[in-house]
């Protein structure tokens, strides 16, 4: 094993760090092909025993960054987050690929085969699941999120959460990885793929036969977003006009079959307890419709609120936003989670609030068959942050309409399908469509996230082998 980097080494170096970089640019990001997620880890890792571990780790760390900043125009340009910020969105996940590249590496040179291959996920998805706890983002940044146009590698989020997920991404590189290093015993190396090849066709195959369900009962549910004024006030010459254009769409969403509506976040400005044109439209056209209201009512707390108007009701059902956007949501958080009475069941949600397991597991504790999300994205996110909120469905068992301001109207069912979408990034957008609605808890609403705290078992585990001296053979 070389122990510099040398000129002989250099071109294979500078290959590997590139094609990974290459692989991460279009396999992360806002609009990754999945299939080159599975792929980008590969190159470093076939580099990690044939280098140093400075070497090694350089590399994996460089290829990371280099393919994130796919995000740098999004990040900085269309949010403007600050530098520091962006660093760390970068760097953490460059990071997790650095430590599970080093580890995987001196696992594999101590003739640990199998345990180096079970290294790389390990750690990505640690450093993932504490991210989790303790970042306001949430769950943002997870490469499980790059497979949610694979529908039958996603199903195993309704077990594991989407830790599961990410895990098999990294597995079967490291798998194969281990497969080209020659040094490592024919035995040791059968092992790995008995041990990586069963896990992940056990994922497949559960997640094609998951998406063979019998049909469900259905619901019809529009979508609309109008694009400006933005957050106009009620009462006000702006705000009514905006409401007139809505009245419009929402009858004829309504028209086509649709029995629940759902427009934007903070679609209007109001400090009144209700808005009359949409409640007297809600029992006009027996409509359950969610509005998204910036509540201005209340001198003590201004609210990111979600007004849910139906028939034979006086007063709008509410929900305030919990998970507020640091630095840019100018609102005081909600506590609370409300569930709409009658069936089926539907709770309320807002944008952001998806991506954080909270709202599912308490949801799904409520039997939620629906959930009803307004939105406000940022153009270019509209794909990634709609199928974050997709994600959810599938851990915990709901299906989700979304309405995004800039972004995506989607309608997808508890397996992760999306039944209709349409883009409302930079224009005007409707659609109306039918929903299957089950009711059954996924394991993953059940025992919460038991693979995460099994992963960091392991990890320490495979630490501690990688601590431990190598026993020689006696001659």
């Amino acid at each position: 094993m070389a122990s510099r980097l040398d000129r002989r080494a250099l071109p294979a170096w500078l290959a590997a760090t590139a094609l990974s970089a290459l692989a991460w640019w279009f396999g992360s990001g806002l609009h990754p092909q999945w299939w080159l997620t599975w792929l980008a880890p590969l190159p470093v890792l076939w580099l990690a025993p044939r280098t140093h571990a400075r070497w090694a780790a350089l590399a994996a760390f460089a290829a990371y960054a280099i393919g994130g900043l796919d995000l740098w125009t999004y990040a900085h340009t269309y949010i403007g987050l600050p530098m520091a910020v962006i660093a760390y969105v970068l760097s953490l996940p460059a990071l997790a690929f650095a430590l599970g590249v080093l580890l995987f590496r001196r696992l594999l040179l101590r003739k640990r085969a199998v345990a180096a291959a079970l290294a790389m996920p390990a750690v990505w998805v640690a450093i993932e699941y504490i991210n989790n706890l303790v970042s306001p983002h949430g769950t943002w940044g997870s490469v499980a999120y790059t497979q949610m146009d694979a529908l039958p590698v996603i199903q195993i989020a309704a077990v594991t959460g989407l830790w599961g997920v990410s895990f098999l991404v990294l597995l079967l590189p490291a798998a194969v990885a281990a497969q080209a290093v020659p040094q490592i015993p024919r035995r040791s190396r059968a092992a790995v793929l008995a041990v990586a090849l069963p896990l992940v066709a056990a994922a497949l195959i559960y997640g094609a036969c998951r998406l063979q369900v019998p049909t469900a009962t259905t619901l019809r549910v529009g979508l609309a977003s109008l694009q400006a004024p933005v957050d106009p006030a009620l009462p006000g010459a702006s705000g009514e006009a905006l409401e007139t254009r809505y009245v419009q769409v929402i009858q004829r969403l309504s028209s086509g079959g649709a029995r629940v509506v759902v427009i934007p976040e903070t679609s209007f400005s109001t400090g009144a307890s209700t808005v009359p044109e949409f409640a007297q439209l809600a029992h006009q056209d027996n409509l359950t419709l969610d509005v998204g209201i910036d509540f201005t009512g209340d001198p003590q707390a201004r609210r990111n609120m979600a007004m849910v108007f139906q028939p034979g009701l006086a007063t709008p059902a509410t929900y305030d936003k919990h998970h507020l956007l640091p630095g840019l949501d100018p609102f005081t958080p909600g506590q609370a989670y409300r569930t709409l009475d009658g069936t089926p069941r539907i709770g309320l949600a807002i944008c952001k609030d998806m991506d954080f397991h909270d709202i599912g597991d308490a949801y799904a504790a409520r039997g939620a068959q629906l959930m009803l999300v307004p939105a406000d994205d940022f153009t270019v996110d509209g794909w990634l942050h709609s199928r974050m909120a997709i994600m959810r469905g599938v851990e915990s068992g709901f299906a989700v309409a979304r309405a995004a301001r800039k972004g995506r109207l989607t309608l997808s069912d508890d397996r992760g399908r999306v039944l209709a979408e349409a883009s409302s990034e930079r224009q005007d957008a409707e659609l109306v469509g039918d929903l299957p609605l089950r009711q059954a808890r996924t394991l993953y609403s059940r025992w919460g996230d038991w693979f995460a705290w099994l992963d960091l078992a392991l990890l320490a585990a495979l630490l501690l082998s990688a601590c431990l001296p190598v026993r020689r053979r006696a001659d």
